[in-house]
């Protein structure tokens, strides 16, 4: 084989570039083991009822409180601690945690929402709040049509308009409002133009504050992701516990704020009282030193060589401390160790620029708890607020914020809101190359705005959003009008996002939840075992079986398979990706599927060898001959994953991200990596075995007439045509996200009675009736309701919990309080999708699923340049498709788990769909191949040979992925379970249909048309 030596440079890059980013999550999980140990111990000692806990998952909820308080302190004062060490040198425990691989919700737990950024309030804005009726028609009008239409907003209000009055002119509505840009005498395009164009920056704009608010959340690694079509935005949220916070901030309007801000000369008598009090709060040593006056104290938290933050940034030395002192305990216990205090490096005196000090982001949380503690919050003035900003410029490293002390007001309010903001805009000044920032006001901003001028001349004001300094200007002199310019060394890009984050505060575009998942962390670690266990089984499994059956060559394969799945995970660790419980299927589906390329390469060189060639000769003839039918069994299933990428979401993307890698390398490892070992053994002058004494018996000589039997095939498959279309009416349990609704996992402490629970629940949803499965027995049940779905209130999900609570209250102890009951359902899952997305959801399944069939009828076209092998093809899969559908209708209420049409049931399709092309190429290239040799044979005879001399490979590729899961089904946990077991359905009828389906009909179609007349196809390789 020619490029041996390419092969063997890219396979052993690919293992160090695999083991080095895996690396990161060995190391990382190492110290997060030694902090849990550290913290269990804490309890130990302070807390004797704890020993009596041996696991941390068994500890009583106060507890766990505290363990979970005392495990994050430490975790955080550890961030800076060297864990391992990278390309660039040491890596702390903060670092190498960002370079982790890291896990979906459903595997630690946490929440995952999808919000709509809502049109109708910018609409009415820019219409000046318009009463027209026509107006406020056309707006209801596209609302309502906004749940079936695949269009965005702005072109259903369009249309709905003009079907109200089509002679009216757009302009009429919003040329009032909208400062110049469009008139009167502007045609609806202009119009048109510019209502998307508003809309556009509404949305840019609310997802950059969502983008803002989600890094207060703290989470390690948030994903957003926002879709401008639909007009979403999803965010996930591993391992965030305060979800009502979470619903809270993110559905919360922008909040736009001026504040006065004090100096730092005004504060320094504060600040030192303030560091004497922290200082005797942590239990810190009076000494001669530290009764000092003055400044003194304050300096003793500061570098004297580099007393400014800015300084150190400057020197791009960002991983040293912020003083000196830092090896000395006694000085964590000074505020100056945590703050870098604002002071001139000279004097050492404060420097009024409206900011106090500089704060490492890391730090940022822990900082604000300690200013916010009575015995330091009584030393600063009632109307005092703390508040970070951004760096003031991009020279200064993200990794410290500013600290500034504004001037509150006993309303909490500040003195002019973003409510009075009219226009922003952004430009270069007249004559120089400087960018500003202008903005108007209505006539009580101006009045207002002018008396804050007018009172701090000279000093600065800040411009907050939602409590997050963006700028804080110097009033250079009484402003009057309303119209103000903000000048300074902006560069245009800043200047421009400056101006977009004030405009913010008079955008009414708010965002509201249409989909929300939560999962609880125990039930996400249940799902991490669960997926761990069927993958290490099926691991064992499968190389065992490779041994069995191939002998030493079996090696090889599992050589491939090793390597193939250290990439797999490797490659996902480096491109940032996030393990989900579908991932993990996705992982273990890639063992049976990463054998199927040897087995069919071995089962061809077995073949050959049968007839008699010699060693070396059967070898390059089966992996020549064999190369075709994995080319096409791993495009066809590389379409269907590619497919179900682009139309999933959130967690079976991630199982479609896993299948492309693991489809793709299986390539690379199953047929450069095993022929360069293979050949590596061969010169060596060591022969490997592909016979067992097992292997060499099954389907020896098989000369089963299949195609006699298509009669009977064709019987059972119009049976299955008939059941198909008599699922549709006995129906089926679609699941929240495609149905709508809000569902919640119920774990009860015995068996419940399942109608009566149902009766209390329509009770207690007033009528509404409940969809209620069982989850493994009758003691932990799945409820889905769509009880006030369609409500607006942002307290809706809390009286819907409220209400799940007295409907069940009588099957839980009676001292089961709705606190209590609200604690454990947080450790449980739940969903809420509304019914505008499961509509776009239903939508995109069908989509998908017609896509792949598409594409893979078009392909087989292309590939084999015959119709008769395409319909056959799509034939077969349809006939899978409704086998899985009959089942998982007419089943539903016999097994005891949830058989759901969601969005792992359409990646089990679309998996079944491109597996079973697997297959059925295998089937259709030994056809293809078997009627040029036998050009005269009866079409009949050449398909049952081809049929016989392949069974072998189809029944052990199907084996393997059978096993693999039948593994997940049983041990793989509930989130996978309906998925696993809609692949089990399709392995078997796949396997059927490419015999008794697919083959039978190129017999029975197309009259006397001989098979085979393709143009050979088979790649030329050279050895």
């Amino acid at each position: 084989m020619q490029l041996k030596g390419l092969v063997r440079f890219f396979t052993v890059l690919l293992i160090i570039y695999s083991l080095y980013l895996l690396s990161f999550t060995f190391f990382v999980k190492r110290h997060e083991k030694k902090m849990e140990a550290k913290a269990k111990s804490f309890l130990n000692a302070n807390y004797p009822d704890a020993k009596k806990y041996s696991r941390v998952d068994d500890l009583p909820d106060t507890l766990k409180k505290i363990y979970d308080s005392r495990l994050k302190t430490l975790l955080d004062s550890t961030k800076d601690v060297t864990v391992t060490y990278g390309v660039n040198g040491a890596m702390s425990y903060k670092e190498a945690k960002g370079e982790e691989l890291s896990l979906g919700l459903d595997l630690q737990g946490g929440m995952n929402v999808t919000l709509e950024v809502e049109m109708t309030e910018l609409l009415k804005t820019l219409a000046n709040g318009s009463t027209d009726p026509t107006f406020l028609s056309a707006i209801k009008n596209a609302d309502s049509s906004k749940a079936n239409s695949d269009a965005n907003f702005i072109s259903l209000f369009i249309r709905e308009f003009r079907k109200l009055d089509p002679n009216r002119k757009l302009s009429t509505l919003f040329s009032t409002a909208s400062a110049g840009k469009i008139d009167l005498k502007s045609s609806d395009n202009q119009v048109e133009t510019y209502i998307r164009k508003e809309s556009k920056d509404a949305f840019d704009l609310t997802y950059k504050r969502l983008v803002s608010r989600i890094d207060q959340f703290g989470v390690a690694q948030p994903n957003v992701n926002a879709n401008p079509d639909k007009g979403t935005i999803t965010v996930e949220l591993p391992g965030i516990q305060d979800k009502e916070r979470v619903r809270k901030n993110l559905q919360s309007s922008a909040n736009l704020q001026f504040w006065e801000v004090y100096n730092f000369s005004e504060l320094i008598q504060n600040v030192n009282r303030a560091d004497a009090a922290f200082f005797a709060m942590k239990g810190g040593k009076v000494t001669d030193t530290t009764k000092k006056a003055g400044t003194d104290t304050l300096k003793s938290g500061d570098k004297k060589e580099d007393s400014t933050i800015l300084g150190q940034l400057d020197k791009k030395d960002t991983t040293k401390k912020t003083d000196i002192t830092s090896k000395d305990e006694e000085m964590k216990k000074r505020l100056g160790y945590y703050i870098s205090f604002n002071v001139d490096q000279q004097s050492q005196q404060p420097i009024d620029n409206g900011i106090i000090g500089y704060v490492k982001t890391s730090d940022s949380a822990m900082v604000r708890s300690y200013l916010e503690t009575p015995a330091v919050r009584s030393n600063f003035p009632a109307q005092l607020a703390f508040l970070y900003g951004a760096p003031l410029s991009k020279k200064a490293s993200s990794d410290f914020l500013p600290l500034y002390a504004i001037r509150t007001y006993p309303n909490g309010k500040a003195r002019l809101e973003g409510d009075v903001i009219t226009g922003t805009s952004a430009d270069y000044q007249q004559n120089s190359n400087d960018a500003e920032i202008t903005m108007k006001m209505n006539s009580t901003g101006a009045r207002i705005w002018e008396e804050i001028t007018k009172d701090n001349k000279g000093r600065f004001v800040a411009i907050a959003l939602d409590n997050f300094i963006h700028s804080a200007p110097r009033i250079n002199d009484v402003i009057a009008g309303g119209n103000s310019s903000i000048s300074g060394s902006f560069s245009i890009q800043e200047a421009q996002d400056l101006a977009s984050i004030i405009k913010i505060g008079k955008l009414p575009a708010p965002a509201k939840i249409v989909q929300e998942q939560q999962v609880g962390p125990t039930l996400g670690k249940k799902a991490l075992q669960g997926g761990a266990k069927a993958f290490i089984i099926s691991f064992i499994v499968i190389f065992l079986l490779m041994l069995v059956y191939y002998n030493t060559s079996g090696w090889v394969a599992n050589i491939a398979l090793i390597l193939n799945l250290l990439f797999t995970v490797g490659i996902l660790a480096g491109l940032g990706a996030t393990l989900t419980a579908p991932g993990i299927a996705g992982l273990v589906l890639t063992i049976g599927m990463a054998v199927d390329t040897n087995v069919i390469i071995y089962e061809r060189i077995k073949e050959e060898l049968t007839k008699g060639k010699g060693y070396i000769p059967a070898i390059n003839e089966g992996y020549k001959r064999s190369l075709p039918p994995v080319l096409d069994g791993h495009i066809t299933i590389l379409l269907t994953a590619i497919i179900l990428f682009f139309f999933g979401l959130g967690p079976v993307k991630g199982f479609a991200t896993t299948q492309i890698i693991g489809i793709l390398l299986s390539l690379f490892c199953g047929i450069l990596v095993s022929r360069w070992v293979t050949e590596w053994f061969t010169n060596k002058k060591k022969h490997l075995e592909y016979f067992t004494g097992v292997s060499r018996r099954v389907f020896k000589h098989a000369k089963f007439k299949f195609i006699e039997y298509r009669k009977i095939a064709y019987v059972i498959s119009f049976v299955v045509l008939g059941l198909g279309i008599a699922s549709i009416f006995n129906g089926f349990d679609y699941g929240v996200e495609f149905d709508g609704g809000r569902s919640y996992t119920v774990q009860f402490a015995k068996k419940v009675d399942v109608e009566k629970t149902r009766e209390d629940l329509k009770n207690a949803f007033e009528g509404e009736n409940p969809i209620i499965k069982t989850i493994g027995d009758d003691s932990r049940l799945d409820i889905t309701t769509s009880y006030l779905i369609k409500d607006t209130r942002k307290e809706a999900d809390s009286l819907v919990l409220v209400k799940l609570y007295e409907g069940l209250k009588g099957h839980f102890p009676a001292d089961y309080s709705f606190e209590k009951f609200k604690t454990k359902q947080s450790e449980e899952s739940s969903k809420k999708v509304l019914p505008t997305i499961s509509d776009d959801l239903k939508k995109g399944a069908l989509k998908a699923t017609l896509f792949a069939l598409l594409a893979i009828f078009l392909y087989i076209l292309v590939r084999f340049r015959d119709w008769r092998y395409s319909l056959g093809t799509v034939v077969a899969l349809l006939h899978d498709v409704l086998v899985t559908l009959i089942v998982f209708s007419f089943a539903r209420s016999i097994v005891p788990f949830p058989l759901e049409i969601d969005q792992h049931f359409i990646a089990a399709v679309l998996t079944v769909i491109g597996f079973s092309m697997n297959d059925t190429v295998i089937v259709f290239d030994r056809i293809r191949e078997d009627s040029k040799m036998m050009p005269n044979a009866p079409r009949g005879e050449v398909i049952n040979r081809a049929i016989n001399e392949t069974l072998s490979r189809t029944i052990m590729t199907s084996l393997t992925v059978f096993l693999t899961i039948l593994i997940l089904f049983l041990v793989g946990g509930e989130v996978t379970r309906g998925f696993a077991f809609a692949m089990l359905i399709g392995v078997i009828t796949g396997t059927y249909s490419s015999i008794f389906v697919a083959a039978p009909i190129l017999v029975d179609l197309g009259g006397k048309r001989p098979l085979g007349k393709a143009a050979e196809s088979t790649p030329k390789t050279k050895s």
